[in-house]
């Protein structure tokens, strides 16, 4: 049954945390490990040989949706199912997954119920591309339903449905990727779903190193693809909404409690100003 779906997982700098998700891929499910060119490369490349997973070295991080492309582009199964590295499947989880893909054939992607390490639930309920009236009460994430969008750190697509909308935006390189896949899957494929009974245990945020550098970068991609995912799904005052909120968030008093936040709130205001002409949010921060 699990030979149906392939799994593919992106790394950057996180060999010490993907080796829990390695071992808990049941025995046959092809597993492909894309490397965004990380200091740990190596590591990482071993750890996916003693796993019998296909590893991919990139010489250079092409971010996370091109990533992903890669590794999909290797798999040839019925579905794909996307998992940060910082996650562990539950025993069941692909069988879950699978029952509920079977039972709903006319939905094009599912997520799963994905628990934190701390045991409450991390539930995407709401996207910054999509108006308020379509968002959904925090009950949604305690049973099976149609969703507006759908998490990146465990997603499970049909991969013909993949395929017809041409897999993650490759002009997004990290952030609203899965936002943007989400709503051409949603127009062109069919519904999305949420899958309760199908668990993954996520450390969220630790796929990566933490920070002021990482933060950094990471507020960069996050302000960059903002505004383009705006832009590119037509979203009104998109640009000046975004700006607003990167001021707010640049004159917050927390940013005098830690380096990492105050790294974050300025590179995403910078990241926002420059987006202003940008047609493509891949451009580099300022330090590269």
């Amino acid at each position: 049954m699990t030979s149906r779906i392939s799994i593919i997982t992106v790394t950057f700098n996180s060999s010490e945390i993907a080796a829990q998700l390695l071992r808990s891929i049941p025995a046959g499910v092809p597993v492909v490990l894309v490397d965004n060119a990380s200091r740990d490369a190596e590591k990482t490349r071993a750890l996916a040989a003693e796993h019998g997973a296909r590893f991919i070295a990139n010489s250079e991080n092409t971010g996370f949706g091109r990533a992903c492309n890669q590794g999909a582009a290797q798999a040839d199964t019925e579905f794909l199912f996307f998992v940060n590295p910082d996650a562990e499947l539950f025993p069941d989880t692909l069988e879950q997954l699978l029952m509920a893909a079977d039972i709903h054939p006319e939905a094009s992607a599912f997520n799963t119920r994905i628990v934190k390490g701390d045991g409450s639930l991390f539930f995407k309920r709401r996207s910054k591309l999509i108006p308020r009236s379509l968002w959904l009460g925090r009950d949604a994430a305690k049973q099976d339903g149609e969703v507006p969008v759908l998490s990146g750190g465990a997603l499970l697509v049909r991969r013909s449905a993949f395929e017809q909308v041409g897999g993650f935006d490759p002009k997004i390189f990290l952030f609203h990727e899965d936002d943007d896949l989400s709503l051409r899957l949603k127009s062109k494929c069919g519904p999305l779903r949420y899958v309760y009974a199908a668990q993954v245990r996520h450390l969220l945020g630790h796929s990566t190193e933490r920070s002021a550098r990482t933060a950094a970068l990471k507020a960069w991609y996050m302000g960059q693809s903002r505004v383009y995912a705006a832009r590119k799904h037509g979203q009104r005052f998109g640009f000046l909404r975004a700006l607003g909120e990167a001021a707010l968030q640049l004159i917050s008093p927390l940013n005098l409690l830690s380096a990492r936040k105050r790294a974050k709130a300025w590179y995403y205001f910078r990241a926002i100003l420059s987006s202003c002409q940008a047609q493509t949010a891949d451009r580099l921060p300022p330090w590269i």
